[in-house]
């Protein structure tokens, strides 16, 4: 680990053997779920041949101590029934000691793209660390920092939903270009019902955003016919109305594909009767 790179960061070279009683579990600890059947496992082989490699904590000011790296290992002695742990202590504040949780897990890749990027929004949130501090402690891109944190702009239930479909983080980026929930979680059944893989993925989605972005067909509705016909009508009631009145009103017609052209002739004066 790169902060605990050398002896310097740690009280002593000795190994300690601490309580397990005197461990609390890392408040920044980024990883949310452990597989049992693994921890059952490990802990078997704990129960063998102990923990071979030791825990790393660091001294709480109110007494004992805070695990640092090793949650795993922790959890298997537990199991194991190991009242002692092997425990290398160092000097590191909390913030840290945060890093150094994370830094383990990615490095042992215990952790899913989503469970990172809430590690990396819980680092900023509780130390103020902006993504390039981040990026320069986590031996990463500025831009790898920030393309993890967008994932969190997608919903709980869409996150979820790309875990449980087996989904990779490429399908989530592809994922945030759709603006609307909806649009999301309908594309994602999609993708997880047809299997589809990164690039197919990422060809979907376009096609999507193609579709919504392509102007209606242009259709002349069914009410406009109606309401042209209507019209015609009443030109043609009035026309006789006032022809009964002795008015020699004329209406001429003329229709083609685009439209209705009307010429109406009214003359200014009634004729004069007949002696």
């Amino acid at each position: 680990m790169q902060l605990l790179k050398n002896r310097k960061g740690y009280e002593s070279d000795k190994v300690f053997y601490l309580p397990v009683t005197q461990i609390v579990p890392n408040r920044a600890q980024p990883r949310a779920h452990f597989d049992e059947d693994a921890l059952a496992e490990l802990a078997g082989s704990i129960r063998r041949y102990g923990v071979l490699q030791p825990l790393t904590v660091r001294r709480r000011s109110g007494g004992g101590f805070e695990l640092v790296a090793g949650e795993r290992r922790l959890r298997a002695a537990r199991m194991a029934g190991l009242r002692e742990v092997p425990c290398l202590v160092a000097a590191v504040s909390e913030e840290d000691s945060a890093l150094l949780a994370l830094i383990e897990n990615i490095q042992r890749r215990d952790l899913n793209y989503m469970e990172e990027a809430a590690a990396l929004q819980k680092l900023a949130e509780n130390f103020g660390l902006s993504q390039e501090k981040m990026a320069e402690k986590l031996g990463k891109s500025q831009s790898a920092v920030a393309n993890k944190l967008r994932l969190l702009k997608l919903s709980p239930e869409c996150r979820a939903s790309l875990l449980e479909a087996g989904l990779t983080e490429r399908h989530a980026r592809a994922l945030l270009r759709l603006s609307r929930e909806e649009d999301r979680l309908a594309a994602l059944r999609t993708i997880a019902a047809k299997k589809m893989n990164v690039a197919q993925t990422e060809a979907y989605i376009e096609t999507l955003l193609r579709r919504r972005a392509a102007p209606p067909r242009g259709r002349r509705p069914s009410f406009i016919i109606k309401d042209v016909r209507l019209f015609l009508n009443a030109v043609d009631h009035n026309m006789e109305i006032m022809r009964r009145a002795g008015v020699d009103a004329q209406c001429g017609r003329e229709e083609t594909e685009d439209a209705i052209t009307l010429t109406i002739r009214i003359p200014k004066a009634r004729p004069q009767a007949s002696p």
